[in-house]
């Protein structure tokens, strides 16, 4: 190499060792600037200047240039295993740490020729065995390099490339350039000492691409290989083409020889670089090859796969008041799974009311928006649901006008800085609301990619918010529900009641004076208070959890009380009667007595006893109600006795077997009926005793404890 080649050489290599060694000693101080692997980044640049000033002092052919060489590959790929270990893949990418290793293994056997061979250099008699050992251990990091690379950036993260970007594409800039060095090296059998004179300002080029990494200020959309089929074809293929080509030309350098060749080796790299600056600078050259590649050849924005995961994460989280102390309602969740696909840091719900205007529903991170009552108005939710377009509000403030979005775009929202987007909630083309994203920390403007799938988000939490609402529309109805039906049962009591006065009204006119009457009618009347007040009780029990109160009773004592009640009405005996303690609702099985016993008076004649009877039944307490009344028939006590609204007498209600049945049960009993029509009719109720209720527990208790199911008839063995 000629004097002028050797300074040019130094030179350039004391810039790049001064770039590096700045850099690093900047780096060392901010460490975290660099996220997880900034450690990892200083030791790398320190090495390269190191390397670089090995090289201006020894020249580049020099064992100590080899050996700090690879003592700078091996920094630059711990750099690679610390961008790996800071996204969180090392452990999803196994097949990459072979890869690494050999790669490694490959610069530490270079290191151990280099020491066990005297005065390594490339330039000699005897070199060809190591030359061409060296030039393809070489080119298979080079390459091998690249590969890492790309799965590096390729598979990462939308987040994560932000971070990502710069050491990557320093990286790329360095082994590129190996690449085609060593590739001329092999071609030409012999060292391009002149090309290699140009490292020192690879290695300066490549601290300068590093730094806008550091500070990570803006994010523009990038050309990612995405398929298998893109990286194993495609990337192959010009590889290919790229070998034979060289191969070609220096094939053709070696028949021309001289200065001629040196010359075409340069003229080479400038076709190169001018062929880049004519295409960069025309912008719409730029957006074509930007959409082809990334739509046909190159990785989308979005990974669909973890976004949807992540989607579904956050979608399906449970609500507070069920089970989650620290769940957030579904509205908030639906605008931070928004958020997250767009990096958005905030956002918010505007739902449409009554009157059809958007109002806010729920904010996200975002308490200083200052919202008004009517947010959008009916004319905007209109356009929504016809149009069904993402307003871009960037576009909007810039005095861009696709589809009329300024006029129904209100001046609050422009006024907002952080807002960014209006996103539609469609749902069988019906707006459920519209999203307001805010503007993401690093900026950019949002493309075909954003719109498409924000757009099929948008229904699916559409269709989440629809469920949603028709599921708080069918807890109501279910509330309303309970409620008419308990009114039913209290309209179908009042009408006994009413009955009652009915009763005591007539008899008054005939028996006034009677000081029997008298008193019996002071009962009736004690009575007839309690009831209409336990009554206004269990109507104001309507909710859900609502319940009577529960105790220790006698059933016999009950009967007896019942048959009471109606002793100056209607002859009710009682034809037997055991103690029995029972454990539930006196309030409520009470009730359901009385209304069968009122049902079996309806049913009887005037002067025709109803019997009533309580007798024990092995665990069970069983109470029965006999009348002698024309009876019913199978079908109607299959299929119309206990459903509500459905009465065999003139004007009744329907309501009185349908409620007793439904009281026995909340006791844990249960209610039959034997008939036979022409001759009367039989209810019977079966309660659990409360002693056989303890024995039932304590055995379920014995059971838990011993790991052996209760009847099973086998025993633990200690």
């Amino acid at each position: 190499m000629s004097p002028g080649w050797s300074l040019f050489s130094m030179l350039a290599h004391l810039l790049g060792a001064s770039a590096a060694a700045t850099l690093a000693a900047w780096l060392a101080g901010r460490r975290s600037a660099a996220g997880p692997a900034g450690l990892a980044i200083v030791i790398a640049l320190a090495v390269s200047a190191a390397w670089a000033l090995v090289i201006a002092v020894t020249g580049s052919d020099s064992p100590a240039a080899h050996i700090t060489e690879s003592a700078r590959n091996l920094a630059w790929l711990f750099v690679v295993y610390r961008l790996f270990s800071s996204d969180g893949r090392h452990q999803l990418v196994r097949p990459i740490r072979p890869v690494m290793f050999s790669l490694a293994a490959i610069e530490l056997f270079q290191l151990l020729q280099i020491v066990l061979v005297p005065g390594f250099q490339l330039s000699g008699a005897s070199r060809d065995t190591l030359f061409y050992m060296m030039v393809m251990f070489r080119l298979m990091l080079s390459i091998g390099g690249l590969v890492l690379l790309h799965n590096l950036y390729g598979g990462a993260s939308q987040p994560a490339r932000a971070v990502l970007r710069w050491p990557t594409a320093a990286l790329a800039l360095l082994w590129l350039f190996d690449l085609n060095l060593y590739t001329v090296a092999y071609l030409s059998e012999g060292w391009p000492a002149e090309l290699a004179s140009l490292r020192g300002l690879v290695l300066a080029v490549m601290v300068a691409t590093v730094i806008p990494g550091l500070t990570r200020r803006r994010a523009e959309l990038r050309i990612n290989p995405s398929r298998a089929f893109t990286f194993e074809f495609a990337s192959l293929l010009g590889i290919g083409l790229y070998l034979i080509g060289m191969f070609a030309l220096g094939k053709w350098l070696a028949y021309v020889g001289g200065e001629f060749a040196r010359l075409f080796q340069f003229g080479f790299l400038i076709a190169g670089i001018a062929a880049a600056l004519l295409i960069l600078p025309s912008k719409r050259l730029r957006g074509w090859l930007k959409v082809t590649l990334v739509k046909h050849l190159f990785q989308h924005r979005y990974d669909y796969r973890a976004e949807w995961l992540r989607f579904n994460r956050t979608i399906s989280r449970r609500d507070p008041g069920q089970g989650s102390q620290t769940g957030i309602p579904l509205a908030e969740r639906a605008v931070q799974s928004l958020c997250d696909i767009t990096d958005s840091p905030a956002g918010l719900l505007l739902m449409p009311d009554e009157h059809g205007e958007l109002v806010l529903a729920a904010r996200w991170q975002w308490p200083t928006a200052e919202v008004p009552a009517t947010a959008l108005t009916a004319s905007a939710a209109a356009f929504f649901e016809r149009a069904g377009h993402i307003v871009d509000l960037d576009a909007v403030r810039a005095g861009i006008d696709r589809q009329g979005e300024a006029a129904i775009v209100p001046a609050w929202l422009q006024a907002e800085p952080r807002a960014w987007a209006l996103v539609p909630l469609l749902h069988y083309e019906r707006l459920h609301g519209v999203v307001v994203l805010g503007k993401p920390q690093v900026t950019r403007t949002l493309d075909w990619e954003d719109f498409d799938l924000l757009r099929v988000v948008g229904q699916q939490l559409a269709s989440y918010l629809a469920e949603h609402a028709g599921q708080e529309a069918l807890a109501e109805a279910a509330r309303f529900d309970e409620f008419n039906r308990r009114i039913a049962f209290v309209m179908h009591d009042i009408k006994n009641l009413a009955s009652q006065f009915s009763l005591l009204a007539r008899n008054a006119e005939h028996h006034a004076e009677n000081p029997e009457f008298r008193a019996d009618m002071i009962v009736t009347l004690k009575n007839s208070t309690e009831k209409l007040n336990a009554l206004i009780a269990r109507l104001s029990r309507y909710g859900k959890g609502s319940g009577d109160a529960i105790s220790s009773f006698d059933a016999g004592d009950l009967v007896h009380a019942v048959a009471a009640q109606f002793a100056s009405r209607h002859p009710v005996v009682v034809t037997e009667c055991s103690k029995g303690m029972v454990r539930g609702s006196r309030e409520a099985l009470e009730q359901a007595l009385l209304h069968m016993v009122q049902n079996a008076i309806d049913a009887s004649e005037p002067a025709a006893p109803v019997f009533l009877t309580h007798a024990l039944d092995g665990i069970q307490s069983r109470i029965e109600v006999v009348d002698s009344g024309p009876g019913m028939s199978p079908g109607f006590i299959r299929g119309g006795l206990f459903k509500p609204f459905v009465s065999s007498k003139p004007g009744g209600f329907g309501i009185g077997a349908f409620e007793a049945r439904e009281l026995v049960r909340a006791m844990g009993g249960r209610l039959d009926v034997e008939s036979r029509e022409g001759l009367g009719s039989r209810f019977i109720i079966r309660l659990p005793l409360e002693a056989a209720g303890e024995l039932m527990e304590a055995a379920s208790h014995d059971a838990d404890s011993s790991g052996v199911p209760p009847g099973t008839g086998k025993k633990r063995v200690a």
